[in-house]
């Protein structure tokens, strides 16, 4: 050990902590009534088991381990200087800076319900007591939130307001986010030129939107409905009706489709060997280019 860390462990053994200090130590040990907790000065903390955690479902067993670190509020010392240590009181002093920080970033973050409650659900996040509306427990309203009781989510946060103890959560934003990150990818795969088969599914004044599958519409502009001129969409479709389009351009996540297009390209053979070749010769006679074709050896 060197001169300066050997110094430097001699001041840290004369530190004094003063009540409300928030300090950060590594656990040492773990029994059914507290935590023993080395903050690196010579002195042992304690953290008894009703100062570790807010969450009614905490187990000391099995959510704190020896070597994790934690941070937590100095309470007191006993005449033998030991100090004790509140983790709950610094969750109210530290957790709510994190939580608008995780707001403020919509990072993402996993929770596990506890309780259901009047129109939603309680879970805990960074030792907080949170709340998860019923509306926004999943893309759509959910009735039955005892169902959801023990299980696991990942939600951002939508609200904090410390002065009133708020926390609220959302997973219905994470879900919306993932629905449209996929959605999007499915739209990147579409092909330009793709021939399929669609419902209408809403007609406007400018054209018709027509369900291609996989939860995918695309507009048809009113002009690549048919090859006349028509006033509404309706004079042609309705809705419901199964109608063949062609792909013509995905851009900043909008499907153009034409029913035009297919049309026209129906009257164009894709195998030219099917294509009807006539000649004259004195006689009448109509044969195709593949008979004419057949046999000649080159």
């Amino acid at each position: 050990m060197g001169m300066e860390e050997f110094e430097q462990q001699i001041n840290a053994s004369f530190k004094k902590y003063e009540e409300g200090d928030v300090v950060t130590g590594t656990v040492i040990g773990v029994s059914d009534t507290e935590v023993t907790v080395d903050l690196g000065s010579y002195a042992e903390a304690i953290v008894p088991l009703a100062e570790l955690s807010n969450d009614p479902r905490f187990s000391i067993k099995a959510d704190v381990q020896v070597g994790d670190e934690i941070t937590a509020t100095v309470t007191g010392e006993n005449d033998e200087g030991i100090i004790y240590l509140s983790c709950k009181q610094a969750a109210d002093v530290i957790s709510w800076d994190k939580l608008k920080q995780l707001m403020d970033n919509k990072e993402v973050v996993k929770v596990k319900v506890a309780e259901t409650v009047n129109a939603g659900v309680v879970t805990y996040l960074e030792g907080i007591r949170a709340f998860i509306p019923a509306s926004h427990l999943a893309l759509t309203y959910v009735e039955d939130t005892e169902a959801y009781v023990g299980r696991e989510l990942e939600v951002v946060v939508i609200d904090v307001k410390e002065a009133d103890k708020k926390l609220v959560l959302s997973a219905k934003e994470v879900l919306r986010e993932k629905a449209i990150a996929d959605k999007n990818s499915r739209i990147a795969k579409l092909q330009t030129g793709l021939i399929v088969t669609g419902k209408v599914e809403t007609l406007a004044p400018y054209g018709a939107f027509v369900n291609i599958g996989e939860d995918l519409t695309g507009l048809v502009h009113i002009s690549q409905i048919c090859g006349r001129h028509i006033k509404s969409p309706k004079e042609v479709l309705k809705l419901g009706d199964e109608v063949k389009v062609k792909i013509l351009e995905v851009k900043d996540g909008k499907i153009s489709l034409s029913i035009k297009a297919v049309q026209e390209q129906d009257e164009v053979l894709e195998d030219v060997e099917e294509a009807p070749f006539e000649y004259s010769s004195g006689e009448e006679a109509s044969t195709s280019l593949a008979s004419l074709l057949k046999g000649i050896t080159l």
